[in-house]
């Protein structure tokens, strides 16, 4: 892999990461004022687009969903897909 595709792919975890982690701390706020939610679907889309870990230790830390088995069984089962699915790429492309 090289250097590039490396920094893009790094970008993008970033990112997506701290809009996970935004976009669940405002449904976590709209939901204790009764406004507006973002939907379940969303937040799993984001969790699939890269946001999983951000999402997971973001629920965790303000006790959002945490009830839900969607999301506190679902984001692991991602998270641990999405390990798989990196060290594939990394045995199948070495830096």
């Amino acid at each position: 892999m090289n250097e590039t595709l490396l920094t893009v792919v790094l970008g993008w975890f970033a990112f997506i990461s701290l809009t996970t982690a935004v976009i669940t701390a405002i449904d976590k706020d709209r939901a204790k004022n009764g406004s507006f939610r973002i939907s379940e679907k969303t937040l799993i889309i984001l969790a699939l687009l890269g946001g999983s870990v951000a999402e997971y230790a973001v629920m965790k830390l303000i006790r959002h969903k945490t009830l839900h088995k969607k999301f506190m069984i679902g984001l692991p089962v991602i998270i641990l897909l999405q390990l798989l699915l990196i060290g594939f790429i990394l045995i199948r492309f070495p830096f």
